[in-house]
C-alpha cells in the first residue's frame, strides 16, 4: 500500500483538514476520522488513547480501531509514557506518537497563506517587523515554559524544556552535548525532531532566531543553534553552554545574552 497515494486522494480534502486521507479504498467512510486522529496526535504530541478518544468524542472501541489502522499503516507508533515519582501498580501507560511517515503525510495547508502574509509585512513594514512578530509569537511559549525551567541544575532545566516542547508537539529530546571539536568544554544539547513552521521558517529565519533567543532567556545561559529543519537538516539542534552559576542547583536563572551563529550548518541568515 502506497502511503502517499492514500493520503492524497482529493475527494477527502477539506479546507480545514491537515491530513488529506489516511484510509484505504475499502475504508473510505472511516478515513476522515482517522485523519483527525492522526492530526490530533501531531498537534498534541505523545497522547493516550483515552485522551484522543475524549477529544474526538469517540468510544474506546472506535478510537482503538482507528489507532490500530494508523499503526498498521506506519503513520504512528507506541511508546511508554514518562512517569514521575511513584507510578503505582499496573502496566505503564502507552502513548501514541506520529512517525516520520506520518509527518510526511501531512500537507502544510496554510504555509502559502502564512508566507504571503509575512512577505506583505516585510514589504510594508520592513524586515524588522518580521523579527518583532516572531518574538511576539514566542512570548506566550516563553511565559508558559518559564515555571518548568526556572530552577534546578542546567541538565534538568534543559530536560524540562524538552518535555515542555514535546507536550506542544515538537518531539524534543535533551542530553549531554557531544564533546568534540570546539564543544569539548561540554554542555547540553536540545533536539527538536518536528517543526510545525519549518516551511515558513525556510524563507523567514527570524522565526528560528526568536525561538533560539527565547531558549537562551529561559535557560539563563548562552545557546547556539547548530542545525534547523528549516535549513534542511533532519532535526533542530541547539547547544546549551554551561556558564558560571547557570549550572547551580536551585538557582533562579536571570536572562543573559543569547549567541546565535550559523556555524556547523546552523541558522539561516
Amino acid at each position: 500500500m502506497m502511503l502517499c497515494k492514500n493520503l492524497r486522494e482529493p475527494r477527502y480534502l477539506r479546507h480545514n483538514d491537515v491530513v488529506k486521507n489516511v484510509g484505504t479504498a475499502s475504508g473510505h467512510a472511516a478515513a476522515p476520522t482517522r485523519g483527525q486522529v492522526a492530526r490530533l496526535i501531531l498537534e498534541l504530541g505523545p497522547s493516550t488513547a483515552a485522551t484522543l478518544g475524549g477529544r474526538l468524542a469517540l468510544t474506546p472501541a472506535a478510537i482503538r480501531r482507528h489507532l490500530d489502522n494508523l499503526l498498521a499503516e506506519g503513520l504512528i507508533e507506541t511508546r511508554t509514557a514518562r512517569t514521575y515519582g511513584n507510578r503505582g501498580r499496573g502496566r505503564p501507560a502507552k502513548v501514541f506518537v506520529i512517525t516520520d511517515a506520518g509527518r510526511s503525510a501531512f500537507e502544510h495547508a496554510y504555509d502559502d497563506l502564512a508566507t504571503n502574509a509575512l512577505r506583505f509585512l516585510a514589504e510594508t513594514a520592513g524586515p524588522g517587523a518580521i523579527a518583532e512578530f516572531a518574538r511576539r509569537q514566542l512570548s506566550d511559549l516563553e511565559r508558559r515554559y518559564a515555571p518548568a525551567v526556572a530552577r534546578g541544575d542546567l541538565p534538568s532545566r534543559v530536560q524540562a524544556l524538552a518535555e515542555a516542547l514535546s507536550a506542544d508537539g515538537y518531539a524534543a529530546s535533551a542530553g549531554p552535548a557531544p564533546t568534540i571539536g570546539r564543544q569539548a568544554e561540554g554542555g547540553e544539547q536540545l533536539c527538536q525532531h518536528h517543526c510545525p513552521v519549518a516551511h515558513v521558517a525556510a524563507e523567514f529565519p527570524q522565526l528560528c532566531e526568536a525561538e533560539t533567543e527565547a531558549f537562551g532567556r529561559l535557560l539563563g545561559t548562552p545557546v547556539q543553534r547548530l542545525a534547523t529543519i528549516a535549513h534542511g537538516d533532519g532535526i533542530c539542534t541547539t547547544h546549551v553552554t554551561h556558564v558560571g552559576k547557570a549550572a547551580t542547583t536551585g538557582t533562579v536563572i536571570e536572562p543573559v545574552t543569547t549567541e546565535i551563529t550559523t556555524e556547523s550548518g546552523g541558522l539561516l541568515i
